[in-house]
């Protein structure tokens, strides 16, 4: 559960910048342990997070990311960029104020390989049909081949955008979210 002065914090850039959160409030420990069970933390070495907002599925990352993985998290809005630098001293972690659309040139300037996986939670939904489709597909390009993009979303809004780009999409589902949540697993 995140800390009153983070949830504030997300609340308060939900109203200033609706459509880059799709929610008021950040996720449910429920979904955010859905999401982690798609991840195989073991063979993960780099792991890619669009939209990190106050860093509730980033800390729940770094408790399972391996000593030797990476993760680099990409946030557009530059409040919660300035937060994250503050609450993470993680030296895995590699936060970058920018958008999900630069995921290759992000990894390629890091001299890192393509992404295990990808997490994503940055709203489809509040998105031009354009920009959907083409962060699924630089997600696509971003990842290994046997990588995966875990997408959790509260509409079924990016599942045609996720099936044109992958090969494989399963779904799932957690109700006991505030708003209840989709969950997409992606693989090329």
């Amino acid at each position: 559960m995140p800390f009153p002065s983070q949830t504030l914090r997300f609340a308060v850039n939900f109203f200033l910048h609706p459509s880059m959160l799709g929610s008021l409030v950040p996720s449910s420990r429920l979904l955010i342990n859905d999401v982690m069970a798609q991840v195989d933390w073991e063979r993960a070495r780099v792991v890619v997070e669009y939209g990190p907002g106050v860093g509730t599925i980033t800390q729940e990352v770094l408790k399972r990311l391996h000593p030797e993985a990476v993760l680099v998290a990409i946030e557009l809005n530059g409040n919660f960029v300035e937060f994250l630098e503050d609450e993470i001293r993680d030296p895995r972690v590699r936060l970058v104020h920018d958008s999900a659309l630069h995921v290759r040139q992000v990894l390629e300037q890091m001299g890192l390989p393509k992404a295990d996986y990808i997490i994503s939670g940055i709203p489809f939904t509040n998105m031009r049909a354009a920009l959907r489709r083409s962060i699924a597909k630089e997600a696509r390009q971003a990842l290994q081949p046997d990588g995966a993009l875990v997408v959790y979303q509260f509409t079924r809004t990016a599942l045609p955008y996720l099936q044109s780009n992958f090969a494989s999409v399963r779904q799932g589902f957690q109700l006991w979210n505030i708003l209840p949540a989709h969950i997409f697993y992606c693989t090329p």
